[in-house]
């Protein structure tokens, strides 16, 4: 009797099996959809939060607008002097003026004021126990919220002051809208860049309890290494090398030379491989540092 029957139950026990690995499957990709849906909605969440500071708004958009002028009047006199400089002409190196000030906000080019600020306030009170504890990860959490903060100051301080200076100024545009695109790609991958450095900056208070003096350090780095003050490209020798080669060009010397098509020999796909590879190695760093100060997480105040 039992005999006849066990193939029978051999064959239910596989259907089991399989049905059972199915399931998981699809609870995997479900968890996987829901997260998704959760970090989409914490973005969404950052640029409705950033939306509601209108006077913020006007008054960097005001602010971004007026330095772009004085920068682009310096430029145009250094040019005057020096053209080609950088192997930038001057149409040129106006739009590096404006792409910068569209920039500023979006990348944190100065002193970060950002979600790192909010972290590392969080973690010097004990609040960050709070975090840990909820089911989402921290760095994804966070990176959602500061992708949404950035692409909200992308359009709110970004197009208007770089209108004016098209308006004001001659510059070196593309008209192709694939340049476009490719340009906003960058960007992309500059918003990511620049979290995990930020990221790191936070992630300092774990041991420092006190970040603002690395925010400030960073603050300058950032500055200077960015193309903020001059493109890189007319920084020389061994400095200009090493000035291009560290992750705060990702910021903004890669994109606005994606925009403008002077890449040089990195070429496109140098450019994105370049910013990409930054971006996964210091958020592997920032993991790591996240991963290591947990273990060990000492509540002060909270």
């Amino acid at each position: 009797m039992g005999g006849r029957h066990r193939p029978r139950v051999t064959r239910l026990l596989r259907f089991g099996l399989h049905e059972g690995l199915a399931c998981s499957d699809c609870f995997e990709g479900e968890t996987r959809v829901g997260a998704v849906r959760l970090y989409l909605a914490v973005a969404a969440g950052a640029f409705r939060r950033y939306a509601t500071y209108r006077g913020a708004t006007f008054a960097g958009i005001f602010t971004n607008t007026v330095f772009g002028l004085i920068i682009a009047c310096t430029y145009i006199a250094l040019w005057d002097e020096r053209p080609h400089l950088g192997g930038y002409d001057q149409a040129q190196a106006l739009t590096f003026v404006w792409v910068g000030q569209a920039m500023f906000s979006v990348m944190m080019l100065g002193v970060p004021s950002g979600f790192e600020t909010e972290l590392a306030d969080r973690i010097r009170s004990g609040d960050i126990a709070v975090d840990l504890y909820r089911p989402a990860d921290l760095q994804c959490w966070w990176l959602a919220q500061d992708l949404g903060r950035a692409f909200f100051q992308l359009l709110g301080r970004g197009v208007v002051p770089m209108a004016v200076g098209a308006l004001v100024f001659e510059l070196a545009l593309p008209a192709d809208p694939l340049r476009w695109l490719a340009f906003l790609f960058s960007v992309l991958l500059g918003m990511v860049v620049s979290f995990a450095l930020r990221y790191l900056v936070a992630m300092s208070a774990f041991w420092l309890l006190d970040a603002s003096g690395i925010a400030q350090m960073y603050g300058i780095a950032a500055t200077f290494f960015c193309g903020m003050l001059l493109p890189l490209n007319v920084f020389p020798g061994a400095i200009g090398d090493v000035a291009r080669a560290l992750p705060w060009s990702a910021l903004l010397q890669v994109p606005a030379d994606v925009l403008m098509g002077t890449q040089g020999s990195r070429g496109l796909p140098g450019s994105y491989l370049f910013q990409a590879g930054w971006a996964a190695a210091i958020l592997g760093v920032g993991r790591l540092l996240q991963a290591t100060a947990t273990r060990r997480v000492v509540a002060q105040g909270g």
